[in-house]
């Protein structure tokens, strides 16, 4: 029998994790990845001209970051989660303000909710991330699917 998440997590905020900064070659590789096409992603000039500080990440660029803060919960092995059993159910972004290259980004992980369905666990998690002086800058939300036997 494969361990089950322990619902008494909803609701747990892990502690702040470290700063990660934003750089213009992870952006440009996230674009590129993507096929998001806008010089707004690769060309510091054209992001200056459009008025951003440097190159725009594309609005999914978040999702490598919340993903390894989701790790803090995935990987306490209190949380009862078996990640061979973890399939990813969906994404959402809520951006407050572009994220541009040379943030400074500091990500919060809540984990929302933790629910039985269909004999397989359904996890909820946000991270929101915030710039050095705590302004919002986004949020990500997660569905992380853990399969029962």
């Amino acid at each position: 029998m494969s361990p089950t998440p322990d619902p008494a997590f909803a609701g747990r905020t892990y502690p702040p994790g470290p700063v990660h900064t934003v750089s213009a070659a992870k952006i440009g590789e996230f674009a590129r990845a993507t096929g998001a096409t806008s010089p707004l992603h690769t060309d510091p000039e054209a992001a200056r001209a459009a008025g951003h500080a440097d190159v725009v990440a594309p609005p999914t660029f978040l999702v490598s970051l919340a993903q390894e803060t989701e790790a803090q919960y995935i990987e306490d092995p209190e949380a009862g989660i078996d990640f061979s059993r973890v399939v990813h159910g969906e994404e959402g972004f809520t951006l407050h303000r572009p994220v541009v290259a040379g943030d400074r980004l500091v990500p919060t992980l809540t984990v929302e909710s933790v629910r039985a369905a269909g004999g397989n666990a359904m996890v909820a998690t946000r991270v929101d991330l915030a710039d050095e002086a705590g302004a919002e800058v986004a949020s990500v939300r997660s569905m992380l699917v853990v399969r029962g036997d």
